[in-house]
């Protein structure tokens, strides 16, 4: 078990920080912080911007930290050091994820010192910007990889541009668990769909969608048809949602039929009472699969990499709304979900096993490495310098004039600064789910 050794104590519990930007990266980010370093004291770091999660989406997830705060990355750079933390999970989009190595190396300026071990990964399928996604995180201690399937394509690509792959480690999706599927006779065969915020991403495609559910519930009157939304109307997850189901629902020529509704809660919870999961392309199908459930990954708007279901090709559990509704249970193939990180060799907690072993040794190093991204000023002179300036860094990852940390604020001033901010994302929702489409439409004219 990871921990570090003190003059005062041989063993004493790992400080772990989680830094996410939305609900979801704090879901995986804490988690995975939860089986790398069990005993870990853990603070929750959220990263200030349009998709910070609110008190219900934190809920939600159900996860419980030391302590929990809103910081903007110039806040979370002054507080990532050794003396206040050993490990930094950075469970954020691949820019942020540079953004903040730089920052970090920034103040060893590239000499051997005292430093945080640096965690990254993804939260679920990686379907789309493989390198662009890897080559971000480059720079970590540790780039977890969910499944032996992505650990093999995260090292060719890092092995593809000549640099080290050994910061690769195998695991799997820290969130996968729960109760394995039994039948119950004692409730409604129970067909859940679970949406995703951006996949499909036109109007169109999302109305059919919920039609189709909306007429299995019609056609199987016995069954139970939940909706599984991932957030209320005003809130954002970790990718936009122009069109909220929940709107589209109260326009549905009909309504819903009685047997059918939209519901909300942790998935885990929602899958203790499902019979068959239905989605696109949305990581709950691991999660499902995992437990055993009959799990169906939509064909009805093609096999595409736009929607990230050509990524459970061979997995036997793509189908059609029309297969559904004549009674189809797909049945997963055991050699692809064991290749894609569902079914483990061994107890799943193993999975973590060289992660925790990885993490540990590194902590018991007086002294780290530089940090060493593969991006550099050398490598990408012209893209790196944006990707840093979007965090308010400068080119040599130090923060720039506008990016200071903010000093202790009175009450009256962060109550003004709460209602700004809120105002702010108010109206960036607005603009993401009202005028946006509108002006897309026009253009269509």
């Amino acid at each position: 078990m990871p921990s570090r050794t003190t003059s005062d104590s041989p063993e004493t519990p790992l400080r772990v920080a989680v830094l996410a930007d939305s609900d979801t990266r704090w879901k995986w980010g804490a988690l995975t912080a939860r089986r790398i370093a069990p005993d870990a004291s853990i603070d929750g770091l959220l990263l200030r911007g349009r998709a910070t999660p609110t008190a219900r989406q934190l809920d939600e997830v159900g996860v419980r930290a030391a302590s929990l705060r809103e910081v903007t990355a110039a806040e979370f750079l002054r507080v990532a050091d050794r003396d206040t933390y050993d490990v930094v999970v950075l469970s954020c989009v691949g820019g942020t994820v540079q953004a903040m190595l730089h920052g970090l190396a920034h103040g060893l300026d590239g000499r051997e010192g005292r430093r945080p071990v640096t965690v990254t990964g993804y939260v679920g399928v990686v379907y789309e910007k493989l390198s662009d996604g890897l080559l971000l995180r480059h720079g970590a201690d540790v780039v977890l990889a969910n499944s032996t399937h992505d650990a093999e394509r995260f090292r060719a690509v890092y092995e593809g541009v000549g640099v080290d792959a050994d910061s690769v480690v195998e695991c799997a999706l820290p969130f996968l668990g729960g109760a394995p599927y039994e039948r119950s006779d004692e409730r409604p065969h129970t067909v859940v769909f679970a949406v995703q915020p951006s996949v499909p991403a036109n109007r169109a495609d999302r109305e059919y969608l919920l039609r189709r559910a909306a007429e299995h519930a019609r056609r199987h009157p016995e069954r139970e048809v939940l909706v599984k939304l991932r957030s209320k109307p005003g809130e954002h997850t970790t990718h936009i949602e122009e069109q909220p189901y929940q709107k589209l629902a109260a326009r549905l020529p009909g309504g819903l039929p009685d047997n059918c509704r939209l519901v909300y809660g942790h998935m885990g919870e929602v899958l203790d009472r499902t019979d068959l999961l239905v989605t696109v392309s949305s990581t709950a199908a691991l999660e499902s699969l995992h437990r055993g459930i009959p799990t169906a990954i939509l064909t009805d708007l093609g096999v595409r990499e736009a929607l990230g279901n050509h990524h459970f090709l061979g997995s036997g559990c793509l189908a059609s709304w029309d297969q559904l509704d004549e009674g189809l249970l797909p049945k997963a193939d055991p050699e692809w979900t064991a290749r894609n990180g569902v079914v483990a060799d061994g107890p799943y907690e193993a999975a973590f096993d060289a992660a925790r072993e990885r993490v540990a040794t590194l902590v018991a190093r007086d002294a780290l490495p530089p940090i060493a991204p593969y991006y550099t000023l050398a490598t990408a002179p012209g893209y790196l310098p944006g990707v840093l300036s979007r965090h308010g860094l400068d080119p040599s990852g130090a923060p720039g004039p506008g990016a200071v940390a903010d000093r202790p604020a009175s009450g009256l001033r962060r109550a003004v600064r709460a209602a700004v901010r809120d105002a702010a994302r108010g109206a960036y929702r607005h603009g993401v789910q009202r005028v946006a489409p509108v002006i897309r439409r026009m253009g269509e004219l």
